[in-house]
């Protein structure tokens, strides 16, 4: 028994010994760089208000551009955009804007029982009349438009249901069952768009519920890449009106939009006509340029150096909303302090001789909010080539505890590890096992994800162009997108032990001998 429990001994003393010996003493002593102290300094200043919700092309970004400038700077690394740590990202706002709608001598205000949807040059439209087309559906069995010529009209169409008879059975599927059209709303309003109309009113019954819900949205300005906004052609506008206001456009020809429907309900033919209506409409989309940055900072490598990891989290947040200002201390202060408590880490390992064989690059990147531009903008226009691109390893929220680990906050989703790369999976895995130790949590990796998180941040724009990447991710928590989400409610340990796991990760990385191989391609 003492010799067999010898032997288990050495057994045991053996593996353990194997098992440490994979621990790199050089990446546990440059993981400590990344501390507590120092990452509450860092989002304490980002997410303060001060920085005004580091909203796109407001002065809170330039202000949390400034800063990531500035440590960048101190830092010592390079500034790889032409001696620059900026690369600015050329974006627009676009809004479609209204000055004038009127009915009948009656102006309306956006909101009033109608809102407005397009693109294109300012336009006028002024018309004594309309031409009613159902509806608007063409189909075999029913065609409301029957040959007609719309090309340069103002048209009134019921963009709802389909034609009925008194008995709910559709004219169209002859059966209760709805035909197509009848969900397919886009389509019949595309549909008559092609036909060059010069305004379209759509009427629904479900209009005023939609501005309730909705609000100023409709009319609120959208920022996008300018290549987009060439790239874009103009669409026929549409109005989508109330029942209210289509029976003011109706009045003068003693008939109503009920009138309309039952008529069409009882003769199972369409009643398309040119109703008296006077309207005009002035209407178009304003653009202006928005200047914002992405922000980075770049540590040479030794051997290696023309591969490159890029290290990425959006320092952008949503700024000020009805007053109140939204920090954004999670989302995404919490990754973009830990891109600086690696970048501090890594360049010490550098400053002592022990720097990476790999590249890497600190990418903090604007817009996230706005549509991923930042990003997007980057992987069109990379500062260092794309196929020289090794892997991107993206953080975004890596500061607090979601409902689901209340009880066991140890962990940390990734998401897209094994999408295109098993190695870099294993990589991941092996780092969180030596040094971490925490739970990894692989909910969101699903392809079924009905949230779509795959989908969802920077690093997406990476994985499309065939870069392996990981997203790091503590899901979302009450806080989400609320003024409430502030520094005082980070769990600081959490953020560095999860930073900690990201840079162990970069660290294998950087030093292998070969890339991580790219021999997948999942949803």
């Amino acid at each position: 028994m003492k010799i067999k429990a010898l032997s288990l001994f050495f057994i045991g003393f053996g593996l353990t010994s194997c098992a440490m010996a994979q621990v790199d003493p050089l990446a546990q002593k440059y993981a400590s760089e990344i501390t507590v102290q120092s990452a509450t300094k860092h989002l304490t200043i980002l997410a303060s208000d001060e920085f005004e919700g580091r909203d796109t092309g407001k002065p809170g970004g330039e202000k949390a551009a400034k800063y990531l400038e500035d440590e960048f700077k101190k830092l010592g690394l390079i500034a790889p955009v032409n001696g620059s740590y900026r690369q600015a990202v050329e974006l627009v706002e676009s809004k479609f804007e209204v000055n004038n709608f009127s009915i009948n001598g009656k102006e309306r205000k956006m909101g009033d029982g109608y809102f407005m949807t397009g693109s294109g040059e300012p336009t006028t439209v002024e018309s004594k009349d309309i031409v009613f087309i159902g509806y608007g559906i063409t189909s075999d069995k029913y065609d409301d438009l029957n040959g007609m010529d719309i090309s340069g009209k103002v048209v009134l169409l019921i963009n709802e249901s389909e034609p009925l008879n008194s008995k709910g059975v559709s004219y169209i599927s002859g059966t209760t069952e709805m035909s197509e059209w009848a969900s397919q709303r886009n389509k019949r309003i595309q549909a008559i768009q092609a036909k060059n109309p010069k305004l379209i009113l759509a009427v629904s019954s479900e209009v005023p519920n939609m501005l309730k819900r909705f609000g100023d949205n409709f009319s609120r300005a959208r920022i996008m890449l300018a290549e987009d906004l060439k790239k874009a052609s103009a669409s026929v506008t549409v109005a989508h009106i109330s029942t209210e206001v289509a029976d003011e456009l109706l009045k003068s020809s003693k008939t109503s939009v009920a009138d309309l429907k039952a008529k069409i309900g009882k003769s199972g033919k369409p009643a398309s006509k040119v109703y008296p209506a006077a309207i005009k409409a002035s209407y178009g989309t304003s653009v202006r340029p928005v200047k914002a940055d992405n922000v980075m900072g770049y540590l040479e490598g030794t051997d290696l150096k023309d591969e490159v990891i890029v290290i990425s989290a959006h320092y952008d947040h949503v700024g000020v909303e009805g007053g109140e200002i939204f920090n954004g201390a999670d989302d995404d202060g919490s990754g973009t302090t830990g891109v600086l408590e690696m970048a501090k880490a890594f360049s010490k390992s550098k400053a002592d001789g022990n720097g990476p064989r790999r590249s890497i690059l600190f990418l903090a990147v604007t817009a996230e909010e706005k549509g991923l531009l930042g990003s997007d903008y980057y992987s069109r226009h990379p500062i260092f080539p794309l196929e020289n691109t090794v892997t991107n390893l993206n953080i975004d929220m890596i500061g607090r505890i979601d409902p689901p680990h209340e009880a066991s906050p140890n962990y940390i989703y990734l998401i897209g590890s094994d999408k295109l790369s098993s190695e870099l999976h294993a990589i991941s895995e092996k780092a969180n096992e030596t040094y971490i130790k925490m739970d990894l949590d692989y909910k969101y990796n699903d392809p079924n994800d009905p949230e779509r998180i795959y989908y969802r941040s920077d690093h997406y724009n990476f994985a499309k162009h065939g870069i392996p990447v990981i997203f790091y991710f503590n899901g979302v928590h009450a806080d989400y997108h609320k003024a409430s989400d502030t520094v005082d409610k980070i769990e600081f340990d959490l953020l560095v032990k999860r930073t900690k796991l990201v840079f162990h990760t970069a660290w294998d990385v950087a030093k292998r001998d070969k890339r991580p191989v790219v021999d997948s391609n999942k949803k």
